[in-house]
This record gives structure tokens, sequence and C-alpha cells, in this order.
């Protein structure tokens, strides 16, 4: 039988069939919604004479006695179905205790999706100078809220929003010059700047599993298009990715395997391979101001597609809108882990608690209730962050905290990793050699997709390739604390005219931890661990990322890198919050390819899209590491414990 693979979560927690996939059955008797609520339908017009297909949920209780409700609203390119008011779906509501407490619920297709009229486009950008007949998402949203303010009944003149991953985007959206009933919005694994480190690219380099996948089965609908029976699978007709892609070659080809009509947003996405006026436009952080709302934004340290995303939406939110209450929940989830899953473990690494049970009932449910419905003060930091490592959550007044200190971790001679800056009077580097076409793997067993346990996977495979240059600490003495952003500064070469730096943070566990600890691990993590894995040793990826060599001065405009001159390179990673345990090291790897999570870099400066065989070419790269070019990882660490 040939393997086939879902439309992945990445983009749809609002989907039935990812719901399917990842979430456990409830061992208690579901909430009877249709005896509590009433369904009814409605064509929304907006400014310029589309209609926006919306679903309103009313309680009963308050057409019987008058009772007034806040509503609570998500957007989704994903469907709002199931259509018609017998049928009944409860995925527009965060948790079932939203359910019980009692909101009007709202839920619409954006512009040009299911059941919406109007011309759908990825990320469409938010104009500015609008006309009064000028639309966008932010504009759709506004109008939207002022039509049910004056056609649903029952209503106490409020309304929050909430979304994850694309709806979390739309999230974003509806609160940029926002309606003033707009009381409260949860922006959750929002999508920020599609090409900086969110969906699309990492460091320049395309994010190729995720996409892929994820665009072999989202792609452009007519007009109105009803939920499918089932939801589209696409048939690799392989069982490892890695070789898949491969033998495919270039982007071009890549993008042909899609089917005979291809995807247009997988060719904008590849086409648009550098920061242009196509991306510059779609990146919502520089239109969130004049907000009015509370905002929670949320996210998880092992998001494999949004990570960056939150940290980044909290930080514009706070810099262009001072005074509102804006927070930031930071929590040790997958994407849209923090609702599907209990989120107590992700393969090998367990967490300790119910992390999710803990964020909806007591932060996310107290917030839209203070801000909703007059609640009492749900008493929020400006930061709720889980600390992996430790398994604790911690309060911050700022994100990053300005309790945590910049540190450099350097390379040193001999694979090891020191606070010390090398003393060494000569010019000292490591070397290997990087070939495209044997590219290194993202995670050390065989799959498809995108696997959420690769942001924890064991990393013991490729420390021992010969392409991949290791560095670690002595064992630790004390605990570590790292929070915030980890950067790169490296002094690097290459005898091509191109290369990816992948640099990966790593967390050594002691080799003489026995089986015991791995007791019941698959009934408590939420993806559970890779077949016959060991936890003695275990190499634990707490943050990797690349940069593109042909990126390292501009995102805008590529510069070829010249064979042989050694240059020092700069980038930052997404976020951790992790305490390295005392008895355990601290190791960093860098290697050239990660595949194939990320496309192919030829090594060669042509354009990679269209890359011809004889483009690929292998490499000798080279990190230095002595007194004058002193490569590092620059950390942010929490001194003197706790």
């Amino acid at each position: 039988m040939k393997p086939t693979v879902l439309l992945p979560c990445a983009l749809s927690l609002l989907s039935l069939a990812c719901q399917a996939q990842t979430s456990a059955p409830a061992t208690p008797a579901p909430y009877d919604l249709k005896a509590n609520y009433t369904k009814y339908e409605f064509r929304v017009p907006v400014r310029d004479g589309k209609k926006l297909f919306t679903v309103v949920y009313v309680p009963k209780e308050a057409e019987a006695s008058g009772k007034r409700y806040p509503f609570l609203m998500t957007r989704t390119p994903y469907s709002c179905g199931p259509y018609g008011v017998d049928r009944y779906g409860s995925r527009f509501a965060p948790s079932e205790d939203f359910l019980k407490a009692g909101y009007i619920f709202v839920c619409q297709d954006v512009r040009g999706r299911f059941m919406s009229e109007g011309v759908y486009q990825e990320m469409a950008p938010i104009k500015t100078g609008k006309g009064p007949r000028d639309a966008d998402a932010s504009t759709d949203m506004h109008d939207t809220v002022q039509w049910l303010l004056d056609h649903v009944k029952g209503h106490n003149g409020k309304l929050g929003i909430w979304g994850i991953s694309y709806p979390g985007y739309y999230t974003s959206t509806a609160i940029i010059d926002s309606h003033p009933a707009i009381k409260a919005a949860s922006p959750q694994a929002p999508i920020a700047d599609y090409f900086h480190r969110d969906d699309g690219y990492h460091g320049g380099a395309v994010m190729l599993a995720h996409n892929y996948g994820f665009l072999t089965g989202f792609k452009p609908q007519d007009n109105p298009t009803v939920e499918p029976k089932r939801w589209a699978s696409f048939d690799y007709n392989s069982k490892d990715a890695y070789d898949y892609f491969l033998r495919l070659g270039n982007l071009d080809n890549i993008a042909k395997s899609i089917g005979k009509e291809r995807n247009p947003y997988f060719d904008e996405l590849i086409e648009n391979d550098r920061y242009n006026d196509y991306w510059k436009a779609r990146s919502v952080g520089p239109h969130l101001k004049n907000i009015k709302a509370a905002v929670l934004t949320v996210g998880g340290w092992f998001d494999a597609e949004d990570l960056s995303g939150a940290l980044a939406t909290y930080q514009f939110i706070e810099k262009q809108n001072p005074g509102i209450s804006n927070a930031l929940v930071m929590g040790p989830w997958v994407h849209g882990g923090w609702v599907r899953n209990v989120g107590k473990g992700l393969g090998a690494v367990d967490f300790g608690s119910k992390t999710s049970e803990h964020f909806q009932k007591q932060i996310l449910l107290p917030f839209f209730e203070q801000h909703l419905r007059g609640g009492s003060d749900a008493k929020l930091p400006e930061a709720s962050i889980f600390e992996t490592g430790t398994n604790v959550w911690r309060q911050y007044s700022a994100w990053p905290p300005v309790e945590a200190k910049p540190r450099a971790l350097y390379l040193l001679a001999g694979g090891k990793l020191g606070w010390t800056a090398p003393a060494a009077g000569k010019a000292e580097f490591d070397s290997y050699v990087s070939d495209p076409n044997k590219p290194v793997p993202f995670i050390g067993y065989t799959s498809l997709g995108m696997p959420q346990e690769y942001m924890v996977s064991d990393q013991r495979f490729a420390a021992t390739r010969p392409d991949v240059l290791v560095y670690q600490t002595e064992v630790l003495e004390e605990d570590v604390t790292v929070a915030g952003p980890v950067s790169p500064r490296l002094f690097v070469s290459t005898s091509g005219t191109d290369a990816d730096w992948v640099v990966k943070l790593i967390d050594v566990y002691p080799p003489d931890l026995g089986e015991e600890p791995m007791r019941n691990r698959e009934q408590i993590a939420d993806v559970p661990p890779p077949p016959g894995f060991q936890l003695g040793g275990y190499q634990q990826l707490v943050r990797g990322d690349p940069l593109r060599g042909r990126f390292r001065k501009s995102f805008e405009k590529p510069e070829a890198m010249v064979p042989g001159q050694v240059e020092e390179i700069r980038f930052d990673i997404p976020d951790v919050a992790h305490t390295f345990r005392r008895g355990h090291r601290i190791m960093v790897q860098i290697q050239s390819s990660w595949f194939p999570l990320i496309d192919r870099n030829p090594q060669s400066f042509v354009q990679i899209r269209s890359a011809k065989p004889e483009d690929f070419k292998v490499a000798t790269q080279k990190v230095f590491h002595w007194k004058d070019q002193p490569s590092a990882v620059q950390l942010r660490v929490i001194e003197g414990g706790r």
C-alpha cells in the first residue's frame, strides 16, 4: 500500500481532521451544544459589497431570559462548517469551559474561502491610506463587529477574538485600528512575517517539508465551497521524505510534483526567494497599531511552524501600543498543543504536569472573563513562561526578562565549549566537507513530512557524522538557565560561493541514565519518542535554525560568498527558556544542511529554485575559533540560580 499523509495540522486547528489525529477522546460525556445554544448562519456585508459567511451560536438562556453575553469570535480560512443551522460543531470554542461559561460564539470564513465571497490571498496585505470602499482583513473585521452589534440580540456590547496559526494571524489583523467593541484578543501561534522565521523561510532557507506538506492540500478554491466530506490527502508514493525530495531535485521540480495544476501558493513561496516587496507587504507587525483591546499572545516552545510569530507579535504590540494590557504566554507545546493536547510531554521529554489544562483554566478563561464579562482581575503577569529543564512556570515583568544577562559561549579547540574566550595567538579552525547531494538529515529516523517531535529530537545521529562540528562543555556543576534569544556569532569561510550555516543548541543528558526514567513515557507524551530510544546520553535539541550565507549582509540583496575569505556572520535564532541541569552538558552542533526540513543549498551562487544538478557542489566549510576570530553563541543567562 502506498503511504499517504493527511493535510497537516500546521495551519489548521479548525480542521476536524486535525482534531481527529491529535486529540484523545474525552472520558466525560461531551457537552450538549445543541441543547444549550441556537445556531444561526448569516452573510455579513462589508464595505466593498462582498458578503462573508458567518456562523453565530447564541445561548438559549439569552433568548429565554434576556440575559446578555459577550461575543467570542474566530476568523478562519479552514471552514466554519459543518454548514446548515441544524448541524452543530464546536471548533469555534477554545475549550468546553467556554461553552459552559456562556458566550455568543462567532465563526467567520475569511474572504474568498469556503462560503465567503471575494478573492483570497495568502496573508493579504493590510492596506494603508484606505478609501471608503477599500477592504482588507482589518476592515472586514471592523465591519463584521458593527454588523453583529446591530443585528444579533442578547449581547453585552463586548467582543473578544481568538485563533491559532492562520486564525491567529486573523486575530492580529482584527485588532489593527480596532473597533472599540473589541475588548480582548488572543492571537495564538500567529503568523507575523512569513519570510522571517515563520512558516515560509528561516534564515533565508525554505521550510521545505512543512510547506510542501501543507500546500499539497491547501489550494485555491472556487466560491462558494462547502466543507469536503473528507479532508484531502497526498500520496508521496514513498516512506521517507529524505529520499523523496532528494530524488525530485530542485525546487521547481518539487513544485511540479504537487499536481498537474501545481499550487500558486507554493509557486509564490519559492519565486519570492528574498525579502522583497511581496513579503514586506505581508508582514503584519508594522501594522499592529492603534490597538484598543487587551491582548494575550500565546505560543509554544516546540511549535515547529509559528514559534517566532508569537514572540514577534508580542514585541510589535508592546513597542507600538504603549499603555495597553499586553501579555505573553509561552508553554512547552507543539503547534496548537495548548488546545489539542494534554501538554505533559513531547517525545522523550516529560514536562511533569498537564500544562495545557493549566493554561486553559488559569490563564485563557480568566483573561476573557475579566475583559469581556467584568470578572475578577485575572492577575496575569506580563510574561507567563514555562521553563523547560526545571518544568516550572515563571512570571516575568518583560520578555526577554531583565534578569537574563548576555553571556557568550565560545567554541574552543578540541571540540570544547566554554565561557572564556580563546587565547590562542594563531588562526585555529575546524573544518568539514559538505556535500549537498548527501545532506545532513534533520531527524535520525524515517518519516514523511515534519514530525512534531523534531523540536526535541535526539541529535546523536548527527554528532557522529563527519560533516557536523560538535562542541560541548564539561559536565555542569550547577544549573544554567537560559532565557531569551540565541545568537550565533561565527567566523567562517567556504570553498564555494554560498553555504548554509545551521546552528543547534543541545542539552546532553548524563550517560548513565537507564531504562527506568523512560517508563510510561509513551503514555505521558503527546507525541511518543522514536522506537528504541535510550535516555542515557540523550542529545535533546533545545533550539536550532539556519542562516543562508548569501543573506549574511541583507535578506533583501543576496550576495555571493568569496571562496576562502573569512567572514563574521551574525544571526538570531528563536528564543528559549530552558535550564541545563547540573550533571548535563551544553552542546553546539554546526552543519551546512538540514534536509528536508529546509531546502538544499547548492553551495554555488545560482538561483536555487532552478539549480541544475551540476550546480550542487561539494564545499569545504571552516569555522574559526581563536583570539582574533572568537566564534561563539550569545545567550541570555539568569545568574545565581533562583
